[in-house]
């Protein structure tokens, strides 16, 4: 299938790392195995291959990885999902982990796929979401052919599992609350998952996609009980009524309009479908209409991400392809295992233009791409990306250009009374007649999760109003905020620090 990857500052140095979900042959002996690989930032462009001494080196059959600070403690922990044998790993907070998954209770046996920490009842804590995908034995795989030639199941021949939810006991462990938080309706072959206040509430709510199922829309009531609402959202299937194969997703205000709009990618012959929200607990599909669905009826699409590359204070949109045949070509001639990974550029009307093609060389390779982790990797002000590619190496894409192009604002934020991680505040930044919502969010895309810093493109702008909403429910306002800088907001603190 392909795995995630991870950008998340593991040192607490200033710079993101990266961590890459390997993934391995089910079969094989695990001492030959591939192990999940944690590169440490050096700060100067380079990164170090740390993974042995970390202690974050899993042979397992991985696919996704999210982080948060569960236990509060300043360092950020790490979740890995794999074959029946996910692993909490925490941090040590001298550059080690240490494998606690059973005594902090988060194991489990299923075929996980994404995950993420949120603060669901907003006490402090972070709790624990897993995306499980299908109930499968190697033993009783089901062999398929088109025509003479062999190819991979499709999904729907397994049953789909059920997620699996842990809530945080504040006490370093974890308890299975997945009927009673009201997820235990569903076995949706669930892959990636997002969590986002889309209905502005205050409280976090959670997309999750499922392949060759109905995607699901989860409504937080405020005390960590759920209720699914994607049908009635609009969410659950295309405007056609079709029923997609939903890989990755994130949430993003793409229009500014303050509401959290939402981008799902699908399979080959699928268009990805992009999600407007109308505010009024409702969603329309645009993806005609934005010019981001037709384009990518040719591609399989898998990690997806709305961030502003070139800082003019809206949000683009990019999509990572490739197929998951790598013999398509021997049955199919309308598509090819390795593609192009499109980058759309946002015309500030509710269209987009694909650019890929016109941003430099690392836009136009031809790889098997998956998970995307979006991120400031050399703290220049603009956002970089890495991509997971399946059987091939990674790519870490360098922005050269979105420094130039606009001002931006780089905000960390840390919680006192919220959990440490402010996994779950918002920012919202205003200048002028331009206003932008960010949310400090544990995982997105396709099984990976971005560096945990909100990053605000600002044009021509060069002094910003930032208000922060935090878990806790205690909003703070900020005045004045020069733009051009890497900005820190500890809950409660009146001032701000460089």
């Amino acid at each position: 299938m392909g795995a995630g990857v991870g950008l998340f500052d593991y040192d607490n140095d200033g710079y993101p790392d990266i961590y890459f979900v390997n993934g391995a042959n089910l079969d094989a002996p695990q001492e030959s195995q591939a192990m999940n690989r944690l590169y440490r930032n050096n700060g100067d462009g380079t990164f170090v291959d740390v993974t042995e001494q970390a202690g974050v080196g899993d042979k397992n059959y991985g696919l996704g990885c999210c982080v948060g600070d569960y236990d509060n403690d300043g360092f950020l922990d790490l979740y890995v999902t794999n074959y029946r044998s996910n692993i909490l790993y925490h941090n040590n907070g001298d550059g080690t982990f240490v494998d606690v998954t059973r005594q902090a209770g988060v194991d489990d046996a299923n075929w996980s796929a994404g995950c993420a920490f949120a603060d669901v009842d907003n006490d402090g804590d972070l709790d624990l979401y897993i995306s499980n995908y299908i109930q499968f034995e190697t033993k009783k795989n089901k062999i398929w052919r088109i025509g003479r030639v062999l190819v991979y199941s499709s999904p729907r021949v397994y049953e789909g599992l059920r997620d699996t939810f842990f809530r945080n006991n504040g006490d370093g462990t974890f308890t299975e609350d997945t009927e009673a938080a009201g997820f235990g309706d569903v076995a949706g072959r669930g892959l990636g998952i997002v969590f986002g206040d889309y209905d502005n509430d205050g409280d976090v709510d959670l997309f999750v996609a499922n392949d060759a199922n109905q995607d699901c829309l989860y409504q937080n009531d405020g005390s960590g009980h759920f209720e699914e609402v994607g049908l009635i959202a609009g969410v659950a299937f295309s405007e056609h009524g079709i029923v997609g194969n939903g890989m990755g997703t994130d949430f993003g205000d793409y229009d500014n309009d303050g509401l959290l709009d939402i981008i799902v990618t699908n399979f080959h012959n699928q268009i990805n479908t992009l999600f407007h929200n109308d505010g009024d607990g409702f969603f329309t599909d645009v993806s005609h209409a934005s010019h981001t669905g037709d384009i990518t009826m040719p591609d399989m699409a898998w990690g997806a991400d709305f961030f502003d590359y070139d800082n003019d204070g809206f949000l683009d949109l990019l999509i990572a392809n490739g197929h998951y045949q790598d013999n398509i070509r021997l049955y199919d001639k309308s598509t090819t295992y390795a593609q192009m990974n499109h980058l759309f550029h946002n015309n500030r009307d509710g269209t987009f233009t694909d650019v890929a093609k016109s941003t430099g060389p690392g836009m136009q390779l031809l790889k098997v791409s998956r998970g995307t982790a979006i991120g400031d990797i050399d703290n220049d002000g603009d956002l970089d990306i890495v991509i997971s590619n399946s059987n091939q190496t990674a790519n870490v894409l360098r922005n050269d250009g979105g420094n130039q192009s606009g001002n931006w604002l780089n905000i960390k934020l840390i919680g006192k009374k919220s959990n440490r991680s402010a996994i779950g505040a918002r920012a919202t930044v205003t200048a002028g007649d331009l206003r932008q919502i960010r949310e400090v969010r544990s995982s997105s895309s396709f099984l990976s999760q971005n560096d945990l810093r909100l990053h605000f493109g600002l044009g021509k702008h060069e002094k910003v109003t930032v208000e922060i909403r935090w878990p806790s429910g205690l909003v703070e306002r900020f005045e004045n905020i020069a733009a051009n800088q890497f900005l820190t907001i500890i809950e409660g603190n009146t001032s701000t620090s460089r």
